[in-house]
């Protein structure tokens, strides 16, 4: 496509996506890997959260959670997934819908292993998306935790990585007189080519 250029250019949106969020991370004051995640639950409903995306893989994007929060219960349940990435400081984003896989091996492990002991605990300690009576019960469940497992907590088995392989991808950027630049990468499975085509603003 003649006109995909500059900062839309390149063949692999995986690597469109990376440079866009290196960007981000000089230029946003928090979180630029900040995600809105949104699920659907068993009757249809929506539901939209933030979360924090970890990695941009070669094929995937990757997010870490509790298995047995709200978020998670959706996602497994529906086998599909979407986020947005948003940068107020760039005026550009990045929209995912896909599929989704647990990511509960080695690579989970390692990344939780890289979090504060506070984080590790934490991860313990919280009943993800339960009713909760008082923050003492939650403060209390960290001691709790926190004399079990000292200074080394194993990776909870309820606690990993969701990964999002996605089907549709689209890079917008702001545009003068809201005449944005829109460019959407889509294919029918995950094993089949990318079809790009630039989308009206």
């Amino acid at each position: 496509m003649a006109d995909r250029s500059g900062i839309f250019a390149g063949d692999d949106p995986f690597a469109i996506a990376r440079a866009w969020l290196a960007e981000a991370e000089g230029s946003e004051p928090n979180d630029p890997n900040a995600i809105a995640l949104a699920t659907v639950d068993a009757d249809g409903m929506p539901n939209a959260r933030m979360v924090l995306l970890k990695d941009i893989e070669s094929a995937s994007f990757v997010f870490y959670t509790n298995y047995e929060s709200r978020k998670a219960a959706e996602i497994e349940g529906a086998g599909k997934a979407a986020f947005v990435l948003h940068w107020k400081s760039l005026r550009r984003q990045i929209r995912v819908r896909g599929l989704t896989a647990r990511e509960d091996g080695p690579q989970a492990d390692a990344y939780y292993a890289s979090r504060s002991l506070k984080s590790r605990l934490g991860a313990w300690a919280s009943r993800q998306s339960q009713p909760l009576d008082s923050r003492g019960t939650l403060m209390a469940e960290v001691a709790r935790r926190t004399a079990e497992f000292g200074t080394n907590p194993p990776r909870p088995p309820f606690w990993g990585g969701i990964r999002i392989t996605p089907l549709e991808i689209e890079f917008w950027a702001d545009g003068a007189f809201r005449l944005h630049d829109r460019f959407r990468w889509s294919r029918v499975t995950v094993d089949t080519p990318w079809e790009i085509a630039r989308l009206s603003p």
